[in-house]
């Protein structure tokens, strides 16, 4: 059935229940209000610091807006694009935009205003919502996009060059409209990540929405009682899919907007959190903090917390084993996807293979996948390959795109571009993304591997693995290193911690930088790799 029918379902039978609730804890900083105070203040101040939303409000926003839509002669098939920070109205704009027919286009929130440019004319975007954090880089460009016919606004003090949703939208009926949908209908373009360039549009239907639902449930057994976390951005298919989970059971979902450790457990705490998932960056920082004591877990109430997951790039095996030691009763999941499967879940490690830290997983929930040569035969087990994976959440194609669409979709199968190897009990290890291998004298280094290993030096918080020209091998390793905060180490040190590695694996040069990561924790190697690549960087070699 069409996604748009479990916000129906979950309006008809828990109507009255919360559904969302939005925490901004820089309105409580800003104020130097405490989380036990907001209320006093909010009812004496107007300051809004948490915001809830209940399952028949939540509906009925989704309605009002898409009748407005519809108003506006927006039919089955056109496009309507959300460039929103993570708020309340973000996930009724969404399904209203879907209970119209239309297909939604979620943007990147960091993108520049030529970006968002590119994106709009690729999807081919009739209606565009945006918020206050966008409206320079929308006024640049709002002369330049003539195919879309209308610009509404979320918050207050409307830029003149737009219209009022929150004026607009409450004055349109809450009934359900009455658009009659199918699973096969196209629902959404998301945009991939664009770690390598500008990104691609990807199509996805109804079904496959919904099959992330079932996916996640499976995964993670969420019900009603449960109460999930949700931090990453709402534009990318990560966060959302893992809430899926919750969606469809009606489950409560907490959007929080900050990523501090102490508003992280504090949300757990004071929200009852039971699901969280983490970028490792994140998972991290909640760590250093812990053991710098600037937080104590005493003064948390953590005991319904009983699931972190982790997803969207390689985790380090060291993070997982501290996190364990200070969070012993939490189960723990590493969740692989990408945009092109209805983001997390096709491949996963289930909560009861912890002693396999380290790899991925096994195939997801009705998915399906092979360890393939170049040639798309399955390799050997055991030996390094493309993953290619298959199952019901497949995009249907690149929009607008078929040259790339078929160099990835070969007979049912998503072609990742992630190397990845097979153990001989049937789990999953990424190596690197195929085109992030560092060729080497001949030799294929794999930068996750190198990375995984400096991930356990104690003064790291994170690195990167790149390739820079060598006129002799070709290429050779890079180490760009983040260093915990107060930490010392020198090169010199990270050489010796590194004689355990093969030799052709030792990084050439290290380097002391912060390393760049795009909104979803992906390592964003391509600005490394033009900041390192010119030739104008001298480093220290240690030796081979």
């Amino acid at each position: 059935m069409p996604i748009t029918e479990i916000l129906s379902q979950n309006a008809k039978n828990f109507g009255q229940d919360i559904s969302l609730v939005e925490i901004n804890p820089e309105t409580l900083e800003k104020h130097q209000i405490t989380w036990s105070e907001f209320e006093l203040v909010e009812a004496t101040s107007g300051i809004k610091f948490r915001r809830e939303l209940s399952w028949g409000d939540f509906d009925n926003q989704a309605n009002q807006f898409a009748n407005l839509l519809l108003d506006r002669g927006i039919k089955k098939g056109d496009k309507v694009a959300i460039l929103l920070m993570n708020c309340l109205e973000w996930l009724p704009i969404y399904f209203g935009i879907l209970k119209t027919g239309a297909i939604v286009v979620p943007l990147n929130y960091r993108y520049t205003a030529d970006e968002i440019k590119y994106c709009l004319e690729l999807s081919e975007t009739d209606f565009l919502i945006f918020g206050p954090e966008f409206i320079d880089r929308m006024e640049a460009i709002k002369n330049n996009i003539p195919r879309v016919e209308a610009l509404f606004f979320v918050g207050n003090d409307c830029p003149p060059f737009a219209e009022s949703y929150d004026l607009l939208s409450a004055t349109y009926s809450a009934e359900a409209p009455e658009i009659k949908l199918t699973d096969e209908d196209d629902a959404a373009l998301y945009f991939s990540s664009g770690t390598t360039g500008f990104p691609k549009a990807i199509l996805h239907t109804h079904s496959s929405l919904m099959s992330a639902c079932y996916t996640e449930n499976n995964h993670h057994a969420q019900t009603r009682e449960d109460t999930f976390l949700c931090i990453p951005p709402l534009y990318h298919t990560g966060a959302k899919m893992h809430w899926f989970g919750s969606f469809l059971v009606g489950g409560k979902a907490v959007l929080l907007r900050a990523v501090k450790p102490k508003w992280i457990l504090r949300a757990v705490s004071e929200e009852k959190i039971t699901i969280v998932w983490l970028l490792v960056p994140w998972a991290q920082d909640i760590l250093d903090a812990i053991e710098r004591e600037e937080i104590k877990l005493e003064d948390y109430d953590l005991d319904q917390w009983r699931l972190m997951h982790i997803g969207a790039q390689p985790v380090p095996p060291s993070l997982i084993h501290r996190w364990k030691r200070y969070f012993p009763n939490h189960l723990y999941d590493t969740n692989y996807g990408l945009s092109e499967s209805i983001g997390p879940g096709c491949v996963h490690l289930g909560t009861e293979n912890i002693h396999k830290v380290g790899a991925i997983g096994k195939p997801g929930y009705k998915w399906d996948l092979m360890i393939a040569d170049e040639s798309g035969s399955p390799v050997p087990q055991g030996q390094v390959g493309e993953l290619v994976v298959k199952g019901p959440g497949l995009m249907k194609c690149y929009y607008n795109d078929p040259e790339a669409t078929a160099a990835v979709l070969k007979d049912g199968w998503l072609f990742t571009g992630d190397m990845a190897r097979m153990d001989n009990d049937g789990f999953v290890y990424l190596v690197d993304r195929k085109k992030d291998v560092i060729i080497s004298g001949g030799e294929n280094i794999y930068p996750v591997q190198i990375e995984d290993f400096l991930h356990g030096h104690e003064a790291i918080k994170d690195v990167a693995v790149i390739g820079l020209p060598d006129h002799r091998l070709g290429e050779i390793t890079a180490a760009i290193i983040e260093l915990k905060p107060d930490c010392q180490c020198a090169k010199e040190d990270i050489a010796d911690f590194c004689t355990t590695l093969p030799r052709y694996k030792r990084p050439r040069q290290i380097i002391f930088d912060i390393v760049p990561r795009n909104p979803t924790g992906k390592i964003e190697k391509p600005k490394l790799r033009e900041k390192y690549c010119g030739g104008s960087v001298v480093e220290a070699q240690t030796e081979n």
